[in-house]
Protein backbone atom coordinates (compact mmCIF):
# COMPACT_ATOMS: atom_id res chain seq x y z
CA UNK A 1 0.00 0.00 0.00
CA UNK A 2 1.27 3.45 -0.90
CA UNK A 3 2.03 5.57 2.17
CA UNK A 4 0.75 9.09 1.47
CA UNK A 5 1.24 10.46 4.98
CA UNK A 6 2.86 13.83 5.16
CA UNK A 7 4.08 13.46 8.72
CA UNK A 8 7.57 14.73 9.35
CA UNK A 9 7.57 17.12 6.39
CA UNK A 10 9.04 20.48 7.36
CA UNK A 11 6.87 23.55 6.91
CA UNK A 12 7.55 25.87 3.98
CA UNK A 13 6.00 29.09 2.82
CA UNK A 14 3.34 28.57 0.19
CA UNK A 15 5.44 28.47 -2.96
CA UNK A 16 3.80 28.37 -6.37
CA UNK A 17 4.62 25.25 -8.39
CA UNK A 18 4.09 24.92 -12.15
CA UNK A 19 4.16 21.40 -13.58
CA UNK A 20 4.74 21.18 -17.31
CA UNK A 21 2.93 18.09 -18.59
CA UNK A 22 0.67 17.18 -21.49
CA UNK A 23 -2.13 15.93 -19.19
CA UNK A 24 -3.06 16.12 -15.50
CA UNK A 25 -4.44 12.56 -15.83
CA UNK A 26 -0.93 11.12 -16.26
CA UNK A 27 -0.10 9.19 -13.08
CA UNK A 28 3.18 10.94 -12.29
CA UNK A 29 1.75 14.39 -13.04
CA UNK A 30 -1.23 13.75 -10.80
CA UNK A 31 0.97 12.47 -7.97
CA UNK A 32 3.28 15.50 -8.17
CA UNK A 33 0.29 17.85 -7.99
CA UNK A 34 -1.03 15.95 -4.96
CA UNK A 35 2.36 16.12 -3.25
CA UNK A 36 2.66 19.86 -3.89
CA UNK A 37 -0.71 20.49 -2.26
CA UNK A 38 0.20 18.18 0.62
CA UNK A 39 3.29 20.29 1.25
CA UNK A 40 1.22 23.47 1.28
CA UNK A 41 2.14 24.71 -2.19
CA UNK A 42 -0.13 26.23 -4.78
CA UNK A 43 0.09 24.26 -8.02
CA UNK A 44 -0.95 24.48 -11.65
CA UNK A 45 -0.42 22.05 -14.52
CA UNK A 46 0.32 23.52 -17.95
CA UNK A 47 0.54 21.72 -21.28
CA UNK A 48 3.89 22.96 -22.64
CA UNK A 49 2.37 23.21 -26.12
CA UNK A 50 -0.11 25.75 -24.75
CA UNK A 51 2.63 28.07 -23.48
CA UNK A 52 3.40 31.03 -25.73
CA UNK A 53 6.82 32.62 -25.27
CA UNK A 54 7.39 36.35 -25.67
CA UNK A 55 10.89 37.77 -26.01
CA UNK A 56 11.44 41.46 -25.32
CA UNK A 57 13.40 43.55 -22.81
CA UNK A 58 11.57 41.52 -20.17
CA UNK A 59 10.73 37.97 -21.34
CA UNK A 60 7.18 36.91 -20.52
CA UNK A 61 4.93 33.91 -21.09
CA UNK A 62 1.29 33.40 -22.00
CA UNK A 63 -0.93 30.36 -21.75
CA UNK A 64 -3.50 30.11 -24.48
CA UNK A 65 -3.27 33.86 -25.02
CA UNK A 66 -3.56 34.80 -21.32
CA UNK A 67 -0.50 36.17 -19.55
CA UNK A 68 0.82 33.78 -16.95
CA UNK A 69 1.01 34.86 -13.34
CA UNK A 70 4.36 34.54 -11.62
CA UNK A 71 5.45 31.10 -10.43
CA UNK A 72 8.28 30.11 -8.07
CA UNK A 73 9.43 26.84 -9.59
CA UNK A 74 8.83 24.80 -12.73
CA UNK A 75 8.73 20.99 -12.61
CA UNK A 76 9.27 19.81 -16.21
CA UNK A 77 7.65 16.61 -17.43
CA UNK A 78 8.56 17.05 -21.09
CA UNK A 79 7.41 14.20 -23.33
CA UNK A 80 9.92 13.17 -26.00
CA UNK A 81 7.24 13.78 -28.64
CA UNK A 82 7.24 17.53 -27.83
CA UNK A 83 10.88 17.78 -26.79
CA UNK A 84 12.04 20.68 -28.98
CA UNK A 85 9.19 23.01 -28.05
CA UNK A 86 9.03 21.77 -24.46
CA UNK A 87 12.72 22.45 -23.81
CA UNK A 88 12.33 25.94 -25.29
CA UNK A 89 9.52 26.53 -22.76
CA UNK A 90 11.68 25.30 -19.86
CA UNK A 91 14.52 27.55 -20.98
CA UNK A 92 12.15 30.50 -21.34
CA UNK A 93 11.01 30.17 -17.73
CA UNK A 94 14.67 30.12 -16.68
CA UNK A 95 15.24 33.34 -18.66
CA UNK A 96 12.36 34.86 -16.69
CA UNK A 97 14.25 34.09 -13.48
CA UNK A 98 12.10 31.12 -12.47
CA UNK A 99 13.76 28.15 -10.77
CA UNK A 100 13.52 24.96 -12.83
CA UNK A 101 13.76 21.59 -11.12
CA UNK A 102 15.57 20.11 -14.14
CA UNK A 103 16.89 22.62 -16.64
CA UNK A 104 16.71 22.37 -20.43
CA UNK A 105 20.40 21.52 -20.76
CA UNK A 106 20.22 18.59 -18.37
CA UNK A 107 17.07 17.18 -19.98
CA UNK A 108 18.57 17.47 -23.47
CA UNK A 109 21.80 15.77 -22.35
CA UNK A 110 19.88 12.87 -20.79
CA UNK A 111 17.86 12.35 -23.99
CA UNK A 112 21.04 12.05 -26.11
CA UNK A 113 22.00 8.61 -24.82
CA UNK A 114 25.45 8.38 -26.34
CA UNK A 115 26.29 11.92 -25.27
CA UNK A 116 25.18 11.17 -21.71
CA UNK A 117 27.43 8.11 -21.58
CA UNK A 118 30.32 10.17 -22.92
CA UNK A 119 29.77 12.77 -20.19
CA UNK A 120 29.70 10.08 -17.51
CA UNK A 121 32.84 8.34 -18.77
CA UNK A 122 34.71 11.66 -19.03
CA UNK A 123 33.93 12.40 -15.37
CA UNK A 124 35.06 9.00 -14.13
CA UNK A 125 31.65 7.34 -13.77
CA UNK A 126 32.01 3.73 -14.92
CA UNK A 127 29.73 2.79 -17.84
CA UNK A 128 29.17 -0.58 -19.56
CA UNK A 129 31.01 -1.44 -22.78
CA UNK A 130 28.94 0.29 -25.47
CA UNK A 131 28.94 0.41 -29.26
CA UNK A 132 27.13 2.65 -31.72
CA UNK A 133 27.40 2.25 -35.46
CA UNK A 134 25.57 3.37 -38.58
CA UNK A 135 24.83 -0.03 -40.10
CA UNK A 136 23.48 -3.38 -38.95
CA UNK A 137 26.57 -5.19 -40.27
CA UNK A 138 28.85 -3.02 -38.14
CA UNK A 139 26.78 -3.63 -35.04
CA UNK A 140 26.74 -7.39 -35.51
CA UNK A 141 30.52 -7.41 -35.80
CA UNK A 142 30.95 -5.15 -32.78
CA UNK A 143 28.68 -6.99 -30.35
CA UNK A 144 31.66 -9.06 -29.25
CA UNK A 145 33.31 -5.81 -28.12
CA UNK A 146 30.68 -5.49 -25.38
CA UNK A 147 31.18 -9.08 -24.28
CA UNK A 148 28.66 -10.90 -26.42
CA UNK A 149 25.03 -11.73 -25.75
CA UNK A 150 22.81 -10.80 -23.99
CA UNK A 151 22.90 -7.14 -24.93
CA UNK A 152 20.83 -4.07 -24.20
CA UNK A 153 19.57 -2.40 -27.38
CA UNK A 154 18.44 1.23 -27.31
CA UNK A 155 16.57 2.79 -30.18
CA UNK A 156 17.66 6.41 -30.53
CA UNK A 157 15.05 8.74 -31.99
CA UNK A 158 14.98 12.55 -31.76
CA UNK A 159 11.28 12.98 -31.10
CA UNK A 160 9.83 9.72 -29.79
CA UNK A 161 10.12 7.75 -26.57
CA UNK A 162 13.26 5.63 -26.90
CA UNK A 163 12.83 1.88 -26.92
CA UNK A 164 14.94 -0.24 -24.58
CA UNK A 165 15.19 -3.96 -25.33
CA UNK A 166 17.16 -6.93 -24.07
CA UNK A 167 18.29 -9.36 -26.78
CA UNK A 168 19.27 -12.74 -25.35
CA UNK A 169 19.90 -14.57 -28.62
CA UNK A 170 21.46 -13.87 -32.00
CA UNK A 171 18.04 -14.40 -33.59
CA UNK A 172 16.33 -11.75 -31.48
CA UNK A 173 19.21 -9.30 -31.95
CA UNK A 174 19.15 -9.74 -35.73
CA UNK A 175 15.40 -9.12 -35.81
CA UNK A 176 15.76 -5.94 -33.77
CA UNK A 177 18.62 -4.58 -35.86
CA UNK A 178 16.89 -5.18 -39.18
CA UNK A 179 13.55 -3.74 -38.07
CA UNK A 180 14.92 -0.63 -36.41
CA UNK A 181 17.65 0.29 -38.87
CA UNK A 182 15.25 -0.15 -41.79
CA UNK A 183 13.19 2.70 -40.29
CA UNK A 184 16.21 4.99 -40.26
CA UNK A 185 16.72 5.00 -36.49
CA UNK A 186 20.10 4.75 -34.80
CA UNK A 187 20.93 2.05 -32.29
CA UNK A 188 23.15 1.81 -29.26
CA UNK A 189 24.20 -1.62 -27.98
CA UNK A 190 25.46 -2.18 -24.44
CA UNK A 191 26.64 -4.99 -22.23
CA UNK A 192 23.82 -6.38 -20.10
CA UNK A 193 23.44 -8.61 -17.03
CA UNK A 194 25.14 -11.96 -17.64
CA UNK A 195 25.45 -13.75 -14.31
CA UNK A 196 22.99 -14.64 -11.60
CA UNK A 197 24.94 -12.51 -9.14
CA UNK A 198 24.55 -9.45 -11.36
CA UNK A 199 21.44 -7.28 -11.33
CA UNK A 200 19.85 -4.34 -13.09
CA UNK A 201 19.07 -1.56 -10.60
CA UNK A 202 17.23 1.75 -10.82
CA UNK A 203 17.73 4.60 -8.35
CA UNK A 204 15.42 7.58 -8.01
CA UNK A 205 17.58 10.61 -7.20
CA UNK A 206 16.21 13.81 -5.68
CA UNK A 207 18.91 16.41 -5.13
CA UNK A 208 21.70 14.90 -3.05
CA UNK A 209 19.71 11.82 -2.00
CA UNK A 210 18.53 8.53 -3.42
CA UNK A 211 14.92 8.09 -2.31
CA UNK A 212 14.28 4.63 -3.79
CA UNK A 213 16.08 1.61 -5.20
CA UNK A 214 14.46 -1.14 -7.24
CA UNK A 215 15.70 -4.17 -9.11
CA UNK A 216 14.40 -4.52 -12.68
CA UNK A 217 13.86 -7.82 -14.44
CA UNK A 218 12.53 -8.31 -17.98
CA UNK A 219 9.32 -10.31 -18.05
CA UNK A 220 10.14 -13.95 -18.88
CA UNK A 221 9.09 -15.91 -21.92
CA UNK A 222 10.16 -13.58 -24.72
CA UNK A 223 13.16 -13.61 -27.05
CA UNK A 224 13.22 -9.83 -26.98
CA UNK A 225 12.34 -8.16 -23.67
CA UNK A 226 11.13 -4.57 -23.66
CA UNK A 227 12.40 -3.11 -20.39
CA UNK A 228 10.65 0.22 -20.81
CA UNK A 229 7.22 -1.42 -21.00
CA UNK A 230 7.03 -4.38 -18.74
CA UNK A 231 10.02 -4.79 -16.50
CA UNK A 232 9.17 -6.33 -13.15
CA UNK A 233 10.24 -4.04 -10.29
CA UNK A 234 11.17 -5.11 -6.79
CA UNK A 235 12.30 -2.86 -3.93
CA UNK A 236 15.82 -3.75 -2.80
CA UNK A 237 18.52 -2.64 -0.40
CA UNK A 238 21.91 -1.79 -1.86
CA UNK A 239 25.36 -0.91 -0.49
CA UNK A 240 25.53 2.73 0.58
CA UNK A 241 28.33 3.39 -1.91
CA UNK A 242 25.82 3.03 -4.75
CA UNK A 243 23.92 6.08 -3.48
CA UNK A 244 26.94 8.25 -4.14
CA UNK A 245 27.40 6.85 -7.64
CA UNK A 246 23.75 7.47 -8.54
CA UNK A 247 23.83 11.04 -7.23
CA UNK A 248 27.10 11.71 -9.04
CA UNK A 249 25.67 10.37 -12.32
CA UNK A 250 22.64 12.66 -12.06
CA UNK A 251 24.91 15.62 -11.28
CA UNK A 252 27.24 14.92 -14.22
CA UNK A 253 24.32 14.93 -16.65
CA UNK A 254 22.99 18.09 -14.99
CA UNK A 255 19.84 16.85 -13.27
CA UNK A 256 18.24 17.43 -9.87
CA UNK A 257 15.65 14.68 -10.38
CA UNK A 258 16.62 11.53 -12.26
CA UNK A 259 16.25 7.80 -12.54
CA UNK A 260 19.74 6.32 -12.71
CA UNK A 261 20.02 2.81 -14.15
CA UNK A 262 23.05 0.70 -13.40
CA UNK A 263 24.31 -2.86 -13.49
CA UNK A 264 25.84 -4.21 -10.30
CA UNK A 265 28.66 -6.53 -11.38
CA UNK A 266 31.59 -8.36 -9.82
CA UNK A 267 33.83 -5.63 -11.21
CA UNK A 268 31.74 -2.85 -9.71
CA UNK A 269 28.65 -0.84 -10.65
CA UNK A 270 28.24 0.41 -14.23
CA UNK A 271 25.82 3.24 -15.02
CA UNK A 272 24.04 2.64 -18.32
CA UNK A 273 21.31 5.30 -18.40
CA UNK A 274 20.13 8.52 -16.74
CA UNK A 275 16.47 9.45 -17.23
CA UNK A 276 15.31 13.03 -16.66
CA UNK A 277 11.55 12.32 -16.49
CA UNK A 278 11.17 9.10 -14.51
CA UNK A 279 7.68 7.70 -14.13
CA UNK A 280 6.59 7.11 -10.54
CA UNK A 281 3.87 4.51 -10.94
CA UNK A 282 6.01 1.39 -11.04
CA UNK A 283 8.47 2.73 -8.47
CA UNK A 284 5.74 3.64 -5.99
CA UNK A 285 3.95 0.33 -6.43
CA UNK A 286 7.20 -1.59 -5.90
CA UNK A 287 8.39 0.37 -2.86
CA UNK A 288 5.09 1.37 -1.23
CA UNK A 289 6.55 4.87 -0.77
CA UNK A 290 5.26 8.30 -1.69
CA UNK A 291 8.04 9.33 -4.07
CA UNK A 292 6.37 12.52 -5.26
CA UNK A 293 6.90 14.20 -1.88
CA UNK A 294 10.72 14.26 -2.00
CA UNK A 295 10.62 15.55 -5.57
CA UNK A 296 8.42 18.49 -4.58
CA UNK A 297 10.52 18.90 -1.45
CA UNK A 298 13.62 19.34 -3.59
CA UNK A 299 11.78 21.94 -5.69
CA UNK A 300 10.99 23.88 -2.52
CA UNK A 301 14.60 23.65 -1.38
CA UNK A 302 15.79 25.11 -4.68
CA UNK A 303 13.36 28.02 -4.31
CA UNK A 304 14.73 28.74 -0.81
CA UNK A 305 18.31 28.52 -2.08
CA UNK A 306 17.54 30.93 -4.93
CA UNK A 307 15.85 33.35 -2.56
CA UNK A 308 18.79 33.18 -0.18
CA UNK A 309 21.22 33.88 -3.01
CA UNK A 310 19.17 36.92 -4.07
CA UNK A 311 19.14 38.25 -0.52
CA UNK A 312 22.91 37.80 -0.32
CA UNK A 313 23.42 39.80 -3.49
CA UNK A 314 21.16 42.56 -2.13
Amino acid sequence: MLDLRGGGCPQFRAVHVTILSRKIAIYTTRRLAQAARLRGARVRVLDPLGVEMHLDDQPSAFYRRKKLARTDVVVPRIAPSVQAYGLAVVNHFAMMGVTTLNDAGGIAASRNKMRALQLLAARGVAVPPTVMAASAADLRAMVELVGGLPVLIKILTPSERPGVMVAESLQSMEAALEAVLSMGHNLLVQRYVRRKLERDLRALVAGEKVVAWVERRPRPGRLLHTLARGAQLKAVKVPSALDGIAVQAARVVGLEIAAVDLIETELGPLVFDVNSSPGLKGLEHATGKDLALPIIGRAQELVREAEGANVGRG
